[in-house]
């Protein structure tokens, strides 16, 4: 089990933890009712963060930031010598943790996309993992939400008994709504990404062996050329070119971000 705290990866910092040392301190925050704030980034969640420095202070005040893609786990073994073995993707993540939550009787929440994903969502968990008590759903808005929409998203999750809230409304809107909210819950919440869709059976994983490779990526522009084409032809490039310039120390990344109020690009 591995949970060695967060390295500067592009000035995002990345959690050196595996599938273990993640699991086992959401669970503790369940059990304990405190929040905890997790994402697992990959290099489109990194360069967002890059981009963006609002955005950036928002992920490094996250109490875990796992690898979710291999080339995050290289360059923060390339950066560090971490040495960290494995990724800790974030499908694979909220499979370990919905399995340890039915060990431990802990109810699950599922906030974001669309009412019929989270239904198959939720029919395809309990399915896979017997005893998961999935408390409550709710879609996204696909909107800001109005101060009393905030209040009620709060009660309605507060008053469902959850333990843990994973959210799904991808990059990165999924880690400003957990930012926002997960004080506020006292509860653990998991911006996961597409493992909503991946599990719902909507969207298929790349196979393993270009998992393990690092060519997931590929694989879903394969797939959904029109809609990732930026994320993977441009900011797969910058992210290695700004990665060999961190290496050889041509330039530094600071890890602090704006604070909210200054003039930042985000909303």
């Amino acid at each position: 089990m591995r949970n060695d705290g967060k390295f500067n990866v592009l000035g995002i910092g990345v959690s050196c933890v595996d599938y273990a040392g993640a699991t086992a301190a959401i669970i503790a925050a369940a059990k304990a009712k405190r929040p905890l704030k997790v994402t697992a980034l990959a290099v489109h969640g990194i360069m967002t963060g890059v981009m963006d420095p609002l955005h950036r202070w928002r992920l490094n005040r996250f109490d875990l930031v796992t690898p979710d893609g291999q080339p995050v786990r290289w360059a923060m073994n390339l950066l560090h010598r971490r040495g960290l073995r494995q990724r800790v993707y974030g499908p694979d993540l909220t499979i370990e943790v919905c399995r340890q939550a039915a060990r431990e009787d802990l109810p699950v929440f599922l906030y974001g996309s669309r009412p019929e994903v989270l239904d198959e969502l939720a029919a395809n968990l309990a399915i896979r993992i017997p005893g998961l008590t999935i408390c409550g759903r709710r879609p996204s808005l696909f909107r800001k939400s109005t101060p009393e929409e905030k209040l009620q998203i709060v009660q309605e999750i507060r008053d469902s008994g959850a333990a843990i809230v994973l959210v799904g409304l991808g990059c990165p809107r999924q880690e400003v709504w957990v930012h926002e909210y997960a004080d506020i819950l006292q509860r653990p919440a998991l911006a996961v990404g597409a493992a909503f869709d991946f599990h719902a059976g909507l969207l298929s994983q790349a196979p393993r062996f270009l998992q393990d490779r690092g060519l997931e990526w590929l694989y879903r522009l394969m797939r959904e050329p029109r809609r990732l084409w930026r994320r993977y032809l441009y900011l797969n490039p910058y992210f290695l070119a700004l990665l060999a310039m961190q290496l050889a120390g041509l330039r530094r990344f600071a890890d602090s971000g704006s604070q909210p109020g200054d003039e930042v690009g985000f909303a």
